[in-house]
């Protein structure tokens, strides 16, 4: 079975264990459903923000990170959210922007879009949008968007070279990227690495931080910034581990503060100016 497949297989019952009163329990996320809590899910919403949303909301989030508290948001101004899962971030990003702003919500899971389009309607928040699609072929023209976010989502697909050069695409110049991901700090033994991955996120793809930094500037962006929100330890990760058979303290120092969450950032580029007869016609 393809990542992909195997993604949405997985987000797919991760909604649905949401609409029928668990939590979404993928990499463990809430106390909830037999599901311990997890490091990487849990705590990454303020009471103020929590508040603005319905419940179901935040059981269904699988992220590693809050964008939404650390992009910077201007009234008025479209946002679109790569992998929105069950609408959290787009709809903390909707009441930011304000009534003139916009944010949509893309994902591929009709589980999903089913739960977010539920979830926008208790919250009661108009300015939004989901629709389905990839990330890797955004249903958007060219340059309709002013901040792209995601958490926690470009690691899972399979051509994070085309998920970033959609998103140039879809930005207006000067537009800004503002995503949490999970990124690799260090050289992991590959075996361990498949292990780690599958705690941090189901099923993860996670980019060395050079790698990150690399696709993001081939894709066109300008002004990257990676910046460690989380840091995981060995000690977050040992009961999944020993469950799969690891030796904990024989690969500890192999793997200690390797994996984090990051908040990375970037802006498309303005157009340049033309500047005489060699750039013009």
């Amino acid at each position: 079975m393809e990542i992909k497949e195997i993604v949405k297989e997985k987000y797919g019952q991760a909604a649905l264990r949401v609409t029928t009163g668990g939590s979404s329990c993928c990499g463990a996320s809430a106390s909830l459903d037999g599901c311990s809590v997890d490091p990487i899910t849990s705590n990454l919403y303020d009471a103020n923000q929590t508040g603005q949303i319905p419940e179901e909301a935040i059981l269904a989030s699988l992220g590693c990170g809050n964008p939404t508290a650390l992009a910077k948001l201007n009234a008025g101004e479209i946002v679109l959210d790569l992998g929105s899962g069950g609408g959290i971030d787009v709809l903390l990003s909707a009441r930011r922007v304000g009534p003139a702003g916009k944010a949509y919500g893309l994902d591929m899971t009709d589980e999903m879009l089913a739960l977010a389009r539920e979830n926008q309607r208790k919250a009661g928040v108009k300015n939004v949008e989901f629709l389905k699609g990839e990330i890797e072929s955004i249903p958007l023209p060219d340059n309709s968007v002013d901040v792209v976010i995601s958490n926690c989502v470009i690691n899972l697909s399979a051509d994070k070279d085309k998920v970033l050069r959609e998103a140039l695409r879809v930005l207006k110049p000067g537009g800004r990227l503002a995503v949490s991901d999970v990124v690799v700090r260090g050289d992991v033994p590959e075996q361990v690495r498949r292990s780690m991955e599958m705690w941090v996120g189901c099923i993860a793809g996670a980019l060395q931080e050079y790698e990150y930094e690399a696709k993001l500037a081939r894709a066109g962006f300008d002004e990257i910034d990676i910046e460690p929100t989380r840091v995981y330890s060995i000690e977050d990760a040992r009961q999944f581990l020993t469950g799969e058979g690891i030796d904990v303290d024989a690969i500890a120092p192999l793997v200690e503060n390797k994996f984090m969450s990051a908040f990375i950032r970037a802006v498309k580029p303005t157009a340049k100016e033309c500047c005489g007869p060699a750039c013009c016609s």
